[in-house]
């Protein structure tokens, strides 16, 4: 398990904007991925997608690390935000680019 905890790490921690996902940006394989790929994607934020079915250890280590049951789940410069339904209200209210500015990441909406 510690493994998987030393590559969360790892990937919060090299890439501005990581999203561990069902599926990929490209084919997301649930709704909640699909929307958040769509919200960064509206943004024009860069980021890196994780697809946690590729790996059963990984699914289930990325919910332990953040305490937090649901994926999607959306780090910014290693900070976890949320899962799908906080990604979409911060969005909503401008909560979400204000985050991504305050954090120093490019945003081209």
């Amino acid at each position: 398990m510690a493994n998987v905890s030393e590559q969360i790490k790892k990937d919060i921690h090299e890439n501005d904007v990581v999203l561990y996902m069902k599926g990929t940006p490209v084919q997301p394989m649930c709704g909640f991925s699909a929307m958040a790929v769509q919200i960064l994607s509206h943004m024009g934020v860069k980021f890196k997608g994780v697809n946690v079915l590729e790996d059963p250890t990984l699914r289930q280590g990325i919910k332990e690390f953040a305490n937090w049951p649901t994926i999607p789940q959306l780090y910014v410069k290693g900070e976890f935000v949320g899962g799908c339904d906080i990604m979409r209200e911060m969005y909503e209210s401008g909560e979400l680019e204000e985050l991504m500015k305050s954090k120093k990441v490019a945003v081209s909406a």
